[in-house]
């Protein structure tokens, strides 16, 4: 599929050639949801933590003789069935990630790339340079119309560019290696270099 490249001013840059093995796929909703999900999972922390009854802070003294009472035999007050007591079998740290084969991550990127082409939501720049003026940038970035855009750069950023980038709201950039499907497709619009879209046809050929 043939799409224009345009520059960052706006201006005609010609075309380019985009494989359908990474641009022309039918989007598959099954696949970038597993891939976001196994994305989302490996980035939760799995810090959350309750104490038990035996690291609550009362006091192990039996609360009352064991029998006569008429009520309930128990020890001490940690017991779960108190307030404030230990909590059974609540949360404890654990990694919340799980394994997907790179084919599968590698797949679910093509489809994220497919479903902003196939809607209309991919943008081919020349280069992603800026002098490192963050004013100059962000009235381009607002002539071309990019509200929430992620901007995929080659091998590596342009300096300049990412210092002008850092303040302005809804703009991100990321090198090729740094491309996943989550930011693709929770961005309005999906920016991609010249030379991202060689890295990225290197990357998942």
């Amino acid at each position: 599929m043939k799409l224009d490249v345009i520059k960052l001013d706006g201006g005609k840059a010609g075309d380019i050639e985009l494989s359908e093995d990474l641009f022309g796929l039918e989007p598959r909703a099954d696949i970038l949801h597993r891939v976001v999900r196994w994305q989302r999972n490996n980035a939760q922390a799995g810090t959350h933590k309750v104490k038990t009854r035996s690291e609550t802070s009362y006091s192990t003294k039996k609360i009352y003789r064991q029998k006569g009472t008429g009520g309930a035999r128990h020890g001490d007050r940690n017991a779960p069935i108190f307030r404030k007591g230990g909590i059974y079998k609540g949360p404890t740290p654990r990694s919340h990630g799980h394994e997907l084969t790179k084919k599968f991550r590698k797949l679910g990127l093509r489809h994220a790339l497919s479903a902003k082409a196939k809607a209309g939501e991919l943008v081919v720049i020349e280069d992603a340079t800026a002098e490192g003026k963050t004013a100059a940038l962000a009235k381009q970035v607002k002539n071309l119309g990019w509200k929430r855009a992620l901007v995929i750069d080659g091998a590596a950023v342009n300096e300049g560019f990412l210092k002008a980038s850092r303040n302005i709201d809804g703009l991100d950039i990321l090198p090729t290696m740094g491309a996943n499907v989550y930011d693709i497709l929770k961005r309005d619009t999906l920016v991609i270099t010249k030379a991202g879209v060689e890295a990225l046809e290197a990357r998942l050929k």
